[in-house]
């Protein structure tokens, strides 16, 4: 007598398990995650506090001024946010960037009030000194190997000292500095609008189109994800650091120049207040978009988000202190943000260690988790 194979039952999936009729389609599911709050909560945040806002100071900061000024007042943080991006995405602190920011200010100035050199002139000098400040910086972290947190912040404190020569801690003002075509470097407008605004743009889209749409930008992912296997790949990793350490002097120096044009002086400590935002926005925006990379327009949008709150805050008469604590709080909670998306994938193989499931779920789970750490791996 023959016996007959038998075939495992194949129990449908439940309706939980199912894919909902609307998300089956590839578009559909594209743009419910592109609006999902893992992807761009900093978006929703920055309603929820434009709302409170506009509740707490009901005369004043829903207008179209408070817009403008959300704008044309955070261009010049947004310069210095974006500098630290390339050296970030490939795990390179550089804590210079103010320091470079005051220097390329006073040495504008200077050029123009004392030495009586012409614009173009003065500009051009002050960004060769933010050059020669970023080939210093690349020198000692990557030919001499020096910690770049530790290295770029004694460079920060050699410049200081070189600006207090200078200066003798004074600012430096003039007619020169108020006088066209000086500036019209950042005080020209349309509607409004400032030119750092269009600054501002242009950098974020040059970031953005050399980290996510060319090689150079791949490789430096990979440098900063791991250096050793991208080394071992081929990629020139200590070049790549080298460079993002001169690109990043260069656009903190190009912040300096906009802000004495704005301000009409040189302040030697025109890049201090903008250390903490710079690195807090950045941080902020490897949450967004680009979820665990540092990012140009993620970072754009931090700027946009801290800019408001601190306008909301000046607006509504608040505390001089709430400003540092609302940027301060704010970096805390992207640096958990962070480090608990990076660790989310342990911490569900510990779940899943200690709540085993048999079947068809178990397995669900193992594909699911895989999945996890494929997406956090790229």
């Amino acid at each position: 007598m023959t016996s007959t194979p038998t075939r495992a039952v194949q129990r449908p999936p439940s309706a939980a398990q199912r894919p909902a009729p609307f998300l089956r389609g590839t578009p559909v599911r594209r743009a419910v995650a592109a609006l999902s709050f893992r992807n761009i909560g900093a978006v929703y945040v920055w309603l929820v506090i434009v709302v409170i806002f506009s509740v707490w100071a009901p005369d004043t900061f829903p207008t179209a001024i408070t817009v403008k000024q959300v704008l044309n007042g955070n261009a010049v943080a947004g310069l210095v946010a974006l500098s630290v991006v390339p050296p970030l995405a490939a795990r390179v602190f550089d804590l210079s960037v103010a320091y470079t920011m005051s220097l390329t200010s006073v040495l504008t100035a200077r050029f123009l009030v004392s030495a009586g050199l012409g614009p173009g002139v003065a500009v051009a000098l002050a960004m060769t000194a933010a050059l020669l400040v970023g080939v210093v910086n690349g020198i000692v972290v990557v030919v001499l190997r020096v910690d770049s947190f530790i290295a770029t912040l004694a460079t920060g404190a050699l410049i200081q000292s070189l600006i207090t020569m200078v200066t003798d801690d004074s600012s430096i003002t003039g007619v020169q500095l108020l006088a066209k075509p000086f500036a019209s470097i950042a005080q020209l407008d349309a509607g409004g609008i400032t030119l750092p605004v269009l600054y501002l743009l242009l950098a974020a889209l040059t970031i953005w189109f050399l980290l996510e749409h060319t090689a150079t930008g791949r490789r430096l992912y990979a440098t900063g994800f791991n250096a050793d296997a991208a080394r071992l790949q081929g990629v020139r990793t200590d070049r790549l650091r080298f460079l993002t350490l001169v690109a990043s002097a260069l656009l903190s120096g190009f912040a300096g120049v906009v802000f004495a044009s704005s301000v009409g002086s040189g302040s030697p400590t025109a890049g201090t207040p903008y250390l903490l935002s710079a690195y807090a926005a950045a941080f902020v925006g490897a949450t967004q978009l680009r979820a665990g990379r540092f990012n140009a327009w993620g970072t754009v949008l931090a700027v946009l988000l801290l800019g408001t709150g601190i306008t909301g805050l000046g607006l509504a008469t608040s505390a001089q202190w709430a400003t540092s604590l609302f940027t301060g709080s704010v970096l805390i909670v992207a640096l958990v943000l962070t480090g608990g998306r990076l660790t989310l994938p342990a911490v569900l193989r510990r779940r899943r260690g200690s709540h085993s499931r048999v079947g068809s779920e178990a397995a669900s789970e193992d594909d699911a988790l895989t999945t996890i750490d494929k997406e956090t791996a790229k």
